[in-house]
């Protein structure tokens, strides 16, 4: 195919196609897209007629993408991150008069500790920007970014896509929030002999800080797990429960509380990192770079003395 033949392709049945591939779902894709799902179904009969291929078949109750399918999505991924770099590094950014919808990925610990204090600045320099805040995690991370659920993300990391970008916010230094009114800061015999609340987005009842405990020749008793830590405060207030978070979050469930403390841990805990990542093909966008500007100051600014 030439140049001049590219007039006959219409631009919005690749980013479907490309929609459809990581969906693999007719609904799903039309709700990402806002269209009713007779579009996406004539759209994808015009797609198999572009490509002379099914692209996707039914295979019980979802759609699995032919290896033509998977081909055409490797080589058009790049070039459509291409086109949309151009297209978007060609716009001047205001944020005073944006519109712009920022979708953005972060861990729960970041949602409820750090991003308060970022939202209350996009509101007062861009009052008409949408923000869209989805939960990631190192396991989601990859994905997101790659389908275009979000364009940063701010959480643990591991392995990323190849075109990813990354940048550390800060070390993720932990503290012990109880609710208890014995007096005293604890000791490694009480940490381990007290029963323990776990954040875990995956239900899972040990953590990075269960290694930490087994380099000493400890273990800790988790006898909950809860998927965010909003409702910490409320669960440990008046317990002989403890819960080990990172400073951050545990300076925003202190602050204003009269039952809950936090403590420095009674052993050594390795920090991880927090950090913020983004698709390469966003690198130059100034609406993205503006964005990715304002996270960074915020959430790796340093804690209130309080905190630490």
């Amino acid at each position: 195919m030439n140049r001049n033949d590219l007039r006959r392709v219409d631009m919005n049945l690749l980013v479907i196609f490309e929609t459809l591939m990581f969906e693999k779902n007719l609904t799903r894709a039309g709700e990402k897209l806002f269209l009713g799902q007779p579009a996406v179904s004539a759209a994808l009969a015009r797609l198999r007629d572009l490509f002379d291929d099914p692209l996707l078949v039914r295979n019980g109750r979802v759609l699995e993408p032919t290896q033509r399918a998977l081909a055409i999505l490797r080589e058009l991924q790049p070039a459509m991150d291409t086109i949309s770099g151009a297209v978007s590094r060609a716009k001047d950014f205001d944020p005073l008069s944006s519109r712009d919808v920022f979708r953005i990925g972060l861990s729960d610990d970041a949602e409820f500790g750090l991003l308060p204090p970022l939202l209350k600045q996009l509101r007062e320099e861009a009052p008409n920007v949408v923000v869209v805040i989805r939960r990631v995690n190192f396991l989601l991370m990859s994905s997101m970014l790659g389908s275009g659920e979000i364009s940063v993300g701010v959480s643990y990391t591991t392995e990323l896509p190849a075109n990813a970008k990354r940048k550390k916010l800060r070390d993720l230094h932990c503290k012990i929030l109880r609710g208890d009114d014995r007096p005293g800061a604890l000791t490694l015999d009480d940490y381990c002999e007290r029963p323990h609340a776990l954040v875990s987005f995956s239900g899972s009842l040990d953590g990075s800080i269960d290694n930490d405990l087994a380099r000493v020749n400890r273990t800790r008793n988790v006898v909950l797990a809860v998927p965010q830590f909003a409702p910490l405060r409320a669960i440990l207030a008046g317990t002989d429960l403890l819960a080990t978070v990172p400073d951050f979050a545990a300076c925003a469930l202190v602050d204003g509380s009269t039952v809950l403390r936090a403590d420095e841990p009674p052993f050594q805990i390795v920090p991880s990192e927090l950090s913020m990542v983004w698709n390469g093909v966003n690198d130059n966008d100034p609406a993205e770079r503006w964005l990715r500007s304002l996270i960074a100051h915020h959430m790796s600014a340093p804690l209130p003395p309080q905190a630490h």
